[in-house]
């Protein structure tokens, strides 16, 4: 059975640099432009589209291979997809200038480049180089490091609809050669293009890391920019087994506290409409948000019920940046906040549902505890507690991001983590609770539900 007319298949295969590759070739940009052309021509329902491993033609990439018919196409350019599209996926004509028609050639091709890979495998294994995915993890700070000080001083900004690196540099207030430097180390990982001397913003670029770009990013991103510091602290945080660089939330900056912000109200604002589906909100009247930073998560639950209520309770440094937020949601009539610290005062009384979004990932389990008994407290009976958080399976090693966020909460807090399951069960039924529920959500976060 083969539900679309057309499979196509298309080289991804990262290789290292200077080895011949589909990706050198530029492969990602054909992938891309092959999606949005079947899409243009209204092919969707006809095209599948798949990315693949190597296909052993690497030095004529970009490679793809069509079935039913098994067309392998080789050297494919940006200007070759729409033709390809409109005559071979639309019409049924093969594109016969692009096509490999020696199978007896292509066969032996791709033995003599694949017998070069296991050469080259042996090699490097008898002399005992370390292999290239770890040496790649092992650098990727580097890439992080470009992006990072690239929106620090709003570089994208600087280069607007195009600038040389002495124009940026002015505009940044940094040194003309030095900036020469990043811009092309930001064209050498597509988040800027250069023609002569001059550079410009990408499509990605433009939308997301510009000021008033559609989906201007930068302030959330400043969030990781503060993380970098912290995160170097890593081997003696480990010696110690705490952050040594805490600082008290409600002594905090205000250069750390808008970009922390930021980063959750992006987040928030994406997941809130899928929480509140995830746990019904037909029945609930009044809700508790324990350190509902922004309000997106409180924004969503109030626009998915008309009838919903909410309280937000943060700290006095937060909610005046919730508050803006809430107006410019309209819901002020609906969406109350409170200031307070969940650690040392009351939550109040009388809610049918209290939310602790990415809070529990901050407090040790003695913290937790004593939270779940004060929200167990502020519930009427049958109300509902929600825990939305990194939820690691038994052995704390899946998913990954939970299991790597657990040391951002080593470096950033002083006896926070990420949990597994049967922990927060056991918290959660020392406070009271009972009929808890796992509910998976799309991403590396769950939920966790328990009844008064």
């Amino acid at each position: 059975m083969e539900p679309f007319q057309y499979h196509v298949y298309v080289c991804s295969q990262v290789k290292p640099e200077g080895i011949p590759s589909c990706t050198a070739h530029g492969s990602a940009k054909i992938i891309d432009l092959l999606r949005q052309e079947v899409a243009k021509q209204g092919l969707t329902d006809r095209v599948q589209i798949t990315t693949s491993g190597s296909i052993g033609l690497c030095e004529r990439g970009p490679n793809m291979i069509v079935y039913p018919e098994g067309v392998w196409y080789s050297g494919v350019t940006p200007a070759d997809i729409p033709q390809i599209v409109s005559e071979h996926f639309g019409s049924g004509k093969v594109v016969e200038r692009l096509v490999n028609n020696d199978a007896v050639a292509l066969k032996e091709e791709i033995e003599i480049n694949k017998g070069r890979m296991i050469a080259a495998m042996k090699a490097s294994d008898t002399a005992g180089v370390l292999p290239d995915e770890i040496l790649q993890k092992v650098r990727a700070f580097q890439t992080s490091r470009v992006i990072l000080s690239a929106v620090e001083l709003d570089i994208f900004t600087a280069v607007g609809t195009g600038a040389d690196p002495d124009e940026v540099a002015k505009t940044i207030d940094a040194d003309p050669r030095a900036t020469e430097m990043l811009l092309n180390a930001l064209t050498a990982i597509d988040l800027l293009k250069k023609k002569e001397n001059k550079f410009f913003n990408t499509a990605l670029s433009s939308r997301f890391l510009m000021e008033n770009s559609p989906d201007d990013s930068r302030a959330s991103l400043m969030h990781s920019v503060r993380l970098w510091d912290r995160w170097s602290t890593l081997t003696a945080c480990i010696k110690k087994g705490t952050s040594v660089t805490y600082q008290d939330p409600s002594q905090r900056e205000e250069k750390w506290t808008e970009p922390f912000i930021a980063a959750m109200h992006k987040n928030g604002s994406l997941r809130g409409p899928q929480v509140a589906r995830a746990i019904g909100l037909e029945k609930v009247k009044r809700v508790l948000d324990v350190g509902g930073g922004s309000g997106a998560y409180s924004i969503a639950f109030a626009q998915a019920n008309p009838e919903l209520h909410a309280d937000l309770f943060d700290l006095p440094n937060v909610v005046p940046i919730a508050q803006r937020h809430i107006n410019e949601a309209g819901l002020s009539d609906r969406i109350g906040t409170k200031n307070g610290d969940f650690h040392t005062d009351a939550l109040g009384s009388g809610y049918d549902l209290v939310l602790i979004s990415a809070i529990c990932h901050m407090n040790s389990p003695e913290e937790n505890v004593d939270l779940a008994r004060k929200i167990y407290q502020a519930l009427n009976p049958g109300g509902r507690i929600v825990i939305q958080d990194f939820i690691l399976e038994r052995d704390k090693t899946r998913p990954m991001t939970g299991a790597l966020f657990s040391l951002n909460m080593l470096v950033n807090t002083r006896g926070g983590a990420s949990y597994a399951e049967h922990e927060y069960s056991e918290w959660l039924k020392t406070a009271g609770f009972s009929d808890i529920k796992l509910v998976k959500l799309p991403g590396p976060t769950a939920l966790l539900i328990a009844s008064r």
